[in-house]
């Protein structure tokens, strides 16, 4: 028996918690709305394997519909929201705490800094127009 992916990856109680935030910020004209769940969960499933969008398995729904979903949230501030509200009540533990790669500065010698790459360059050149001749004792040497 085949189980599914989709089942059981979020708790009911992860689920309420998640709900009232996606409903404070849908809109209430428009077209009758997905299952938000399922939506989330597609979600939650793509940031916590790393996949690309098009390997989302068809369980979720089509990708494109569960990534345009996913912008309309970010656009509309939902993460944020969430992570304050997660924050304010304690309920993200420390474990959980992420830094974003875009704001962590490397050493500036790891970017390649005056003199860095230029003297490596200079090293290979110099390894390379060695004279390719061999000397007189080598040949003396080799009969």
């Amino acid at each position: 028996m085949e189980t599914s992916l989709a089942r059981d990856l979020m708790s009911d109680e992860e689920w309420a918690f998640h709900e009232r935030f996606i409903l404070a910020i849908r809109a209430p004209n428009g077209r009758k709305p997905t299952n938000h769940r399922l939506v989330l969960d597609g979600i939650f499933w793509i940031a916590s394997t790393g996949s690309p969008w098009r390997d989302l398995p068809d369980e979720f729904g089509r990708w494109s519909s569960v990534y345009r979903q996913f912008r309309r949230w970010t656009l509309a501030g939902l993460w944020e929201g969430m992570l304050e509200a997660l924050n304010a009540n304690g309920l993200a533990p420390d474990a959980l705490q992420m830094i974003d790669s875009t704001v962590v500065r490397a050493h500036h010698q790891a970017a390649g800094a005056k003199g860095g790459l230029r003297d490596r360059v200079l090293a290979v050149r110099a390894v390379d127009s060695r004279p390719r001749s061999i000397s007189v004792s080598t040949a003396r040497a080799c009969p």
